[in-house]
């Protein structure tokens, strides 16, 4: 979420306790997101690893992958979430987990000062951010994502594949950018989608001051209204 486009009235912290249902959507995308965070651990060199989570929520699905991965203590993370009821969350989580390598902060996701001094990172989380902005902005979002890998950084991320589905055009855009696929959930889970791309471009230094993207929200984009000014 970020600050300009926070949508009035919305409860974002009531939003993610549909995680805490396991027949829901969310939680099922849940699990296929850890379970892809997982792998990349398991694949990446060894030594210290850097993460990266845009608009992170309560960092259900780092924190949560993270917690029982025997390469826990090799990772220094920054989650970067606007609503701060999900920040105290997220902090708290990592507390409960041990994870002092984890840094959680209040700020606006949609701006490259957010991960300054974080990145190039081996592994970016971009999930719940591609269903709540235009094509236009996921494409330029994945344009300017070789600013925060590092060579070899996978990048799991995560878009509804409700009609009309541009899974297709997400793929071809992070080929466009130097990605490589390296998983795709199949096409059958109409309600969320999950994506893996492996960075083997060369890493691009982080340009500060940019807009990444505009936060809209889901359910505006659904309307096909306008975001009110």
């Amino acid at each position: 979420m970020t600050e300009a486009q926070d949508p009035p009235g919305r409860d974002w912290a009531e939003w993610h306790r549909a995680y805490d249902d396991p027949r829901s959507s969310l939680s099922r995308r849940l699990r296929t997101v850890r379970q892809r965070v997982r792998e990349a651990l398991d694949v990446a060199p060894a030594g210290r690893l850097r993460a990266v989570s845009l608009c992170a929520g309560q960092g259900r699905d780092l924190i949560g992958a993270l917690a029982d991965h025997p390469r826990r203590t090799d990772v220094t993370a920054r989650l970067v979430e606007l609503d701060e009821e999900n920040v105290r969350a997220a902090r708290a989580a990592a507390r409960r987990a041990g994870l002092t390598g984890v840094e959680v902060i209040a700020g606006d996701a949609s701006h490259t000062d957010a991960y300054a001094g974080a990145v190039p990172a081996d592994l970016v989380l971009v999930c719940g951010v591609f269903g709540n902005i235009t094509d236009a902005d996921i494409e330029r979002t994945v344009s300017l994502l070789p600013q925060m890998c590092a060579r070899g950084a996978h990048v799991v991320w995560t878009r509804n594949r409700r009609p009309p589905d541009i899974t297709g055009d997400i793929c071809r855009w992070f080929e466009k950018h130097g990605f490589e696929k390296r998983w795709l959930s199949p096409p059958e889970e109409k309600s969320f989608g999950v994506g893996v791309h492996q960075f083997h471009g060369d890493p691009v230094p982080l340009e500060r001051g940019v807009r990444l993207f505009t936060f809209v929200g889901y359910d505006v984009l659904r309307q096909g209204a306008p975001w009110p000014t």
